[in-house]
């Protein structure tokens, strides 16, 4: 049987098709009935959309659930929201102090952006190679371990003399803080189906926010005690949060009992068979590539002649961003409801509509500003509404694949977020913002194209 072709039904029976990705087989689960071809080498997943209404709230299955599986304590949500956040900061703190980071240890112009670049490599590389752990080490002693390493890690980073070290330190932060993408899984797991998006979307905007206020905060830490202070502030949060996980996580063990390399390669099998992870995956790499140019390249422009800011009033401008993270449990109550195509279309022109507003021509510096700001918001808005709604989808495929899933999808939009920001420094050296700003207009466009082939693909 094709994978265009559907699997019959057995009229009058109960029972359901399961699609297990790593064999590639299907099962049935109910009563046996003569009729009934439930095997089939490839078959296409359901749609996103199917498995988002199933879940919704007015579908039996939703009532199902709702009167079956506790809700997660809004303490828990916080605390996985806050850690989430102060985590994923680690990564971005030194993005603002690469200059005097480098300074201080004598490196040259090319080996500051190692300081940065180094950050980056270290979380791709747990992405691939941490985070599907969390399909077969208990989750609340692999995301302590983590931490451990972290806290080390930052202590190393503060006390370092040495360029070399400093180095090895960012790799090692990089590597670590990949634990958020162990704990979001997590929520998702604690969630019931039917508030999942919610429960994910609540988390999301924690780290998000997360994301969005390390940079301030590291340049105005720096402006009061000098670059090593961030690094020791880290630390602590470190030590504090895993206290407050270790205290009030509930344990969970994974189902999977494949050894390590196994699981590796299994990721292959994964990416190539799950149609709806792929396709949201490269929705969510143009978004974020636009997300990347824009906060590589805006900094750039608020410095330049044309605004004259002090790194204190980018760091102000980048507080704008933090609301559009609010979006994201509204995305994830909206994917919980049946409505995930619809946000999905919204999140792109957000994006769309984001750049083009800062292209608007005018002569009033105080209206650029607002235009930027007002493009910031919606931008950040798109970009992390597109992000709660991609990781609903693929967290519905399979409790024992979900790290795995979460550990590719987060991989691939990272990966094109890291090619945009070169795209975005090289475009705006040679054309300024007009060029920077053109690309960033592609980006979400080209994603509005590819989405407009999901129903007929559907």
């Amino acid at each position: 049987m094709t994978a265009n072709q559907k699997m019959d039904a057995c009229p009058g029976e109960s029972g359901r098709h399961v699609w297990h990705p790593i064999s590639e087989q299907h099962t049935f689960r109910g009563p046996a009935h003569r009729g009934c071809r439930a095997s089939a080498t490839i078959y296409r997943l359901r749609t996103e959309e199917s498995n988002l209404t199933a879940a919704s709230p007015e579908s039996p299955a939703a009532r199902e659930h709702n009167g079956s599986e506790p809700r997660v304590p809004r303490g828990l949500i916080l605390l996985l929201a806050a850690a989430c956040g102060i985590i994923v900061a680690n990564v971005y703190y030194t993005q603002p102090l690469a200059g005097p980071i480098g300074q201080a240890l004598g490196l040259s112009v090319g080996g500051t952006g190692l300081i940065v670049t180094l950050t980056q490599i270290g979380y791709g590389l747990g992405l691939l190679f941490v985070v599907p752990l969390g399909d077969l080490v208990e989750t609340r002693r692999l995301v302590l371990v983590a931490l451990a390493v972290s806290f080390a890690a930052l202590m190393l980073a503060a006390t370092a003399t040495h360029a070399a070290v400093f180095l090895l330190a960012s790799l090692i932060v990089g590597i670590s803080s990949t634990a958020v993408q162990v704990l979001v899984p997590y929520a998702a797991h604690l969630a019931p189906v039917y508030e999942r998006g919610k429960v994910v979307g609540q988390v999301m905007s924690g780290l998000l926010i997360g994301i969005m206020l390390s940079r301030p905060a590291a340049s105005m830490v720096d402006d009061l005690w000098g670059w090593k202070a961030i690094f020791y502030v880290a630390a602590g949060f470190m030590a504090l949060i895993g206290i407050a996980l270790a205290w009030s996580l509930p344990p969970r063990r994974p189902q999977s009992g494949e050894p390590y390399l196994k699981l590796l390669a299994s990721m292959v099998r994964l990416y190539r068979n799950t149609p709806v992870l792929r396709r949201r995956a490269y929705y969510q790499a143009l978004l974020f590539g636009a997300f990347t140019l824009f906060w590589t390249t805006s900094p750039l422009l608020l410095a330049g002649p044309e605004f004259h800011f002090t790194q204190r009033g980018i760091a102000l401008f980048a507080l704008a961003g933090v609301a559009g993270a609010f979006a994201a449990p509204l995305a994830g109550h909206l994917a919980d409801r049946g409505f995930s195509r619809t946000a999905t279309g919204i999140a792109m022109g957000s994006v769309l509509c984001g750049f083009l507003l800062t292209r608007i021509p005018h002569t009033d510096p105080w209206l650029s500003i607002g235009l930027l700001t007002t493009g910031a918001i919606l931008l950040d808005f798109g970009v992390s509404s597109s992000l709660v709604i991609g990781q609903r989808a693929i967290y519905t495929l399979g409790a024992e694949y979900r790290s795995r899933l979460n550990g590719l999808f987060m991989a691939t939009f990272f990966a094109g977020g890291a090619v945009c920001s070169a795209v975005g420094a090289w475009a705006y050296e040679r054309g300024g913002w007009g060029l920077a700003s053109l690309i960033g207009i592609v980006l979400p466009l080209a994603g509005l194209a590819y989405f407009a082939t999901e129903k007929a693909h559907s």
